[in-house]
Parts: structure tokens; sequence; C-alpha cells
């Protein structure tokens, strides 16, 4: 979800409550969204700029992360406020659930953040060397120890190379336009 659309509060007990319901099994996507695509920020009267989208987000992981801890958050930011607010029940997950933050490979500031949490998606990823190079980056960034990393790729693709760029999830990418149920039932079938 692009956070900076959302507030932090609704965020966080909607994704307590979907950590609960699945028994600690949610991860959480996030990411600065674009307004390349649509128009789907210009077109609603919402901040274009990814730099303030991008501080917004930082100021809602915050937020989010103190949320899930169960004591009472603080926080007086440029654009968030919470007064001592306690936000139960806690996810089960601990410390919090899993956050995988999106953006471009070869941006340093989206890999920045990615690298504060526990894993990267990189949109639009044309090739495993782009990921490698990704991946290398996060590294230096965040130090060793277990990372998570996850492509969208199309089905049928080779994932052998992606695999060993760096990634440990694969997504599978279809089409919104013309994306059938059968074309799903035959993904999750293979």
């Amino acid at each position: 979800t692009p956070l900076a659309r959302r507030r932090p509060a609704k965020v966080a007990r909607e994704t307590a409550t979907l950590d609960l319901l699945s028994d600690g099994r949610l991860t959480l996507g996030v990411g600065v969204g674009s307004d390349r695509f649509g128009a789907e920020y210009s077109a609603f009267g919402e901040v274009v700029d990814e730099r303030v989208r991008g501080a917004m987000l930082d100021e809602s992981l915050a937020i989010l992360t103190a949320a899930w801890s169960g004591e009472p958050v603080r926080h007086h930011g440029e654009h968030h406020t919470v007064d001592d607010v306690t936000f139960l029940p806690r996810p089960v997950q601990r410390p919090g659930i899993p956050v995988w933050v999106g953006g471009f490979p070869g941006k340093r500031r989206p890999m920045r953040r990615a690298a504060r949490y526990d894993g990267y998606v990189p949109v639009n990823l044309d090739h495993p060397e782009q990921l490698a190079e990704a991946a290398a980056t996060i590294r230096e960034l965040r130090g060793p120890g277990p990372y998570d990393i996850a492509v969208e790729l199309a089905a049928g693709t080779d994932l052998r190379p992606y695999a060993a760029a760096g990634a440990t999830w694969w997504l599978t990418a279809f089409d919104p336009e013309s994306v059938t149920v059968d074309e799903v039932r035959g993904v999750l079938k293979a």
C-alpha cells in the first residue's frame, strides 16, 4: 500500500487485525506509489512530489512500528501526529509485522528505506543483473542476516537467474486488464 495515501492509525489497526486473523502470516508491502500510472495522485489532488511522499511513508512506518509494540505511541512529525495512543490488540508476529518496501532498482532512497525493514520488492525489474546490483546495495546498507527480496515476474519465467541474483520470493505478474480466473488457477496448479 502507498502509505502516503493512508492514515497510519487506520493501517495499524487493519494490519494487526489481518495478522491476528491469519495467525501471523501477514507481510505488509509498502511504497510511495507513483503518479506515472494513471495519475492516481494528481487526479485526486494528493501530493505528487515523491520526496514528500517518501517522508510521509517514513513517518507512517515509524508510527506503525510503534503501534505494533502495544506501547503508547507519541509521534509529532511534519505529516502526522499521534498523542499517547495505545493500539491494541498487538499483532501475533513479534516485534511486529514484516514490512517489504517497494522501489525502483538503482534509486538509493527506496533501497535505504528497504534496508531498514524486512524485505525489498524491486519495481519494473528488467533483468537478473539489475536485481543482483540491488541485492548487493541492500546487503551493503543492511549488513549480514536474513532478508527477503521478492520479484514480480510473468508465469513461465526461468526463476533460477533471479534466485542466483538474490531473490527469495516470486510473485506472479498478471496483466490486470486481461487476467482470467483460469489463468490464475493454471499458475496455482503448476
